[in-house]
């Protein structure tokens, strides 16, 4: 879920929003999920991580800027760029896929 400080607003679209971690932009947001205990973004890294995409819980993201349109995640890019591959939009809906990307970044 996102946190209550962030900044989202229920069924509010972050669609086309740039992503931003601490050190750096991460790409924009491609799609997100809303369903309850699957909320998150995937993110399209362009050319960063070469042209594929990253899925973040939206428990990361720490900050929405709608006049802006950007998106404040707390991990950083190298911590994107480690963390489990989104290669399948099936995986979107994949309770497994979903909790190891869920672990990963509550390790961090």
């Amino acid at each position: 879920m996102y946190a209550q400080d962030s900044g989202y607003t229920s069924g509010q679209s972050l669609v086309g929003f740039t992503v931003e971690a601490a050190d750096g932009a991460v790409g924009h947001v491609d799609r997100q999920q809303d369903q309850p205990g699957m909320q998150h973004l995937v993110v399209d890294t362009g050319a960063w991580v070469f042209g594929r995409s990253v899925l973040i819980p939206a428990g990361a993201v720490i900050g929405i800027d709608t006049e802006a349109q950007t998106v404040k995640v707390a991990p950083s890019r190298e911590q994107i760029k480690a963390a489990p591959r989104f290669t399948t939009d099936s995986e979107t809906a994949d309770p497994s896929y979903l909790s190891a990307v869920g672990h990963y970044y509550l390790s961090l």
